[in-house]
């Protein structure tokens, strides 16, 4: 049975909270990576940076919708929501932009598991996490490639 320590990236490029989203954006441009790890200073994982997140930040200011009933207004998004879409959009920095508690892996997660989660709640990257730390990190190509060696 093929596990994720088998496949993944031991070699993981990673952004601290106080990465400029400039230069956040221009790393993963220019490694040609849908997203990186984010970690402190003892390699504990903080959340994860997407180009997605970075999109988001192109976004228009949301607007929250609301429905009248009895002349008393009820939103139709949360104030969090709305916030934390404020947030990104405005972000200066990874901490500001990223998407936190991301869903990991452990080095000895089966292939079958890692393939479930990147369909079932449509991921590209997941961080492989032991003992509270990023050992590496696993992605869509990594899974694809042993469709081509045959494993």
């Amino acid at each position: 049975m093929i596990r994720v320590r088998d496949l993944m990236t031991v070699d993981v490029i990673t952004f601290t909270p106080d990465t400029e989203i400039s230069k956040a954006a221009k790393v993963l441009l220019e490694n040609r990576i849908n997203g990186a790890p984010v970690v402190d200073e003892n390699r504990r994982l903080l959340g994860i940076l997407c180009q997605s997140d970075l999109i988001a930040q192109q976004k228009r200011f949301p607007v929250p919708t609301l429905f009248t009933i009895l002349d008393g207004y009820i939103p139709l998004s949360s104030t969090r929501q709305i916030e934390r879409e404020v947030r990104k959009i405005a972000a200066l920095t990874v901490s500001e932009a990223m998407t936190p508690d991301p869903v990991t892996v452990d080095p000895d997660t089966d292939l079958e598991k890692v393939a479930g989660l990147m369909v079932d709640k449509n991921l590209h990257t997941l961080p492989v996490v032991e003992g509270g730390r990023l050992v590496g990190i696993i992605g869509k190509e990594d899974v694809l490639k042993t469709l081509l060696s045959g494993q």
